[in-house]
């Protein structure tokens, strides 16, 4: 895809202040390829989750945002400008899915909450079907995200691609996305399971 230099621009200009308030980490960004279509499947904690897990990438993320967003005029340029797009929660947006589509189509890499809303208190939510429909429909592949809070810092963890096969994809329909959402939340699961057993060693060595 063509670099957005705007979204870079403010990449820079935000990262300084977002390191000071947040302290993020980054685990696993290798796992993020610098090329192609990946879906980017992330836990859902902060209303900045966008912009901090965009920051720990070479790459631009592009992610839908709930349409309430877009009805302020700057607020909604600004987000345009930045790739975001809206969508209607709690209904089938079916053009804001042939956009997350498209794109992706394009070689983008995308970025979606699998919970569909906020944890209020971080723990996970059920994960909905829309992200196992996109990667079944456009055949791509879904990289588990966790965003947990350890310590001080705001740890983003990324994990290994998970390919059609991995998710227990076949035939596509609606039994295959329900698995499909489950393993890909196993997985961001597992990520934190991770994170915390590495931080407890570490406190007790």
């Amino acid at each position: 895809m063509k670099r957005n230099h705007f979204y870079f621009f403010w990449r820079v200009v935000l990262l300084p202040f977002f390191k000071l308030i947040y302290r993020m980490k980054y685990v696993g960004r290798e796992n993020v390829p610098e090329n192609g279509a990946y879906i980017l499947a992330s836990n859902h904690r902060l209303a900045t989750d966008p912009i901090m897990l965009g920051m720990g990438l070479k790459r631009q993320v592009l992610f839908m945002a709930k349409e309430e967003l877009f009805k302020n005029k700057f607020i909604s340029w600004f987000l345009r400008k930045l790739g975001a797009f809206p969508v209607s929660r709690g209904k089938a947006d079916t053009g804001s899915i042939r956009h997350f589509e498209n794109a992706l189509e394009n070689g983008a890499l995308m970025g979606i909450f699998i919970e569909g809303t906020r944890s209020k208190d971080g723990e996970f939510l059920p994960p909905k079907n829309g992200c196992s429909l996109i990667a079944w429909d456009t055949k791509t592949p879904v990289i588990p995200v966790c965003h947990t809070k350890i310590g001080s810092r705001t740890v983003f963890h990324f994990g290994k691609p998970l390919s059609l096969e991995d998710m227990g994809f076949e035939k596509g329909g609606a039994r295959e996305f329900r698995n499909a959402s489950r393993v890909i939340m196993d997985h961001i699961k597992a990520l934190r399971a991770e994170d915390l057993a590495n931080y407890e060693a570490k406190s007790n060595g």
